[in-house]
């Protein structure tokens, strides 16, 4: 059984793409969203699988073994989330933006919480509501620890089986940093500017910022254990749709508090710890922060 804590967009998404493929899967939720989705199901408008509608299971706790959790929530909800967790499960896999959950998680969980990372744009247009308009998906997860890699493997193999693309990788930094460069320079942008990617590339100052942004960032993740490549990165966003928007600016759009620390902060902490300067990521999370009335990151490590 495949529980995931925190059906938002991305939760919601694999929970349906996995109840569609007959795995059993759970999806543990505040009491309201539980009773609505055991209700109404998921209906699902997807790029990548199609229109369809699933009717996942649904606890507002879990209080039986699970074979792996998928952690879905924010970071800002993680600990909160948590607590609806009462039995033990045997792999767990974070897909929150960011770098520090991970160690919040193998406080709790240890060696059985693993890196792990989704590319996807996914969002609730309502709490049954899926839509996932872009083409990209993909999980990666990578365990340095030998005992965890069948269980990484068996959960990706379900994944790739319900057609959500899944990869082990054999580096946590690897399979971490690759998303999150992309996705500090897409939602620091975005949300610094409130434009989407089509403008921004389009605007020569404004691609030189998003390139400056990809360079500090990939700066950090190779001090930092990975192997990012600023042009790779820059090529993904190229391919992107000129509409591409990111949670992040869609959050401060609807007055809810941004990833900002979890994101940009992440990166800043991480360059802080290796002695390097990220001068455009700094002053682009300042003006997000004064746009969404939200702290500025901090910086130093924690």
């Amino acid at each position: 059984m495949i529980a995931i804590l925190g059906p938002g967009g991305v939760g919601a998404f694999l929970g349906a793409a996995l109840a569609r493929a007959g795995d059993e899967v759970v999806l543990i939720a505040r009491p309201q969203t539980a009773a609505a989705i055991e209700r109404e199901g998921l209906t699902v408008d997807s790029a990548r699988l199609g229109a369809f509608t699933a009717h996942p299971s649904t606890t507002t706790t879990l209080d039986r073994p699970a074979d792996a959790l998928v952690v879905a929530t924010k970071a800002k909800d993680l600990d909160a989330a948590l607590e609806r967790v009462h039995a033990e499960p045997a792999l767990v896999v974070p897909l929150l933006n960011g770098l520090d959950h991970l160690e919040t998680l193998r406080e709790r969980f240890g060696p059985r919480a693993v890196a792990g990372s989704i590319r996807i744009e996914a969002y609730r247009t309502d709490t049954t509501q899926i839509q996932q308009p872009s083409l990209f998906l993909r999980v990666d997860m990578a365990t340095e620890n030998a005992r965890m890699r069948d269980a990484v493997e068996a959960l990706a193999a379900t994944l790739n089986a319900a057609g959500v693309p899944a990869r082990v990788m054999a580096s946590e930094a690897q399979a971490m940093w690759g998303k999150l460069v992309r996705l500090n320079a897409l939602a620091l942008m975005t949300s610094a500017y409130d434009q989407p990617l089509g403008p921004i590339r389009s605007t020569p100052e404004l691609r030189d910022e998003l390139r400056a942004c990809v360079d500090e960032a990939a700066a950090v993740a190779n001090a930092d254990g990975a192997t990012v490549r600023p042009a790779t990165v820059m090529a993904e966003l190229t391919d992107a749709h000129d509409t591409l928007r990111s949670s992040m600016q869609r959050d401060i759009a609807a007055g809810v508090e941004p990833e900002l620390d979890a994101i940009a902060g992440s990166v800043l902490r991480a360059a802080a710890r290796h002695g390097l300067s990220c001068p455009t990521i700094e002053r682009l999370a300042e003006r997000v922060a004064k746009r969404a009335g939200a702290p500025v990151p901090a910086a130093a490590p924690r």
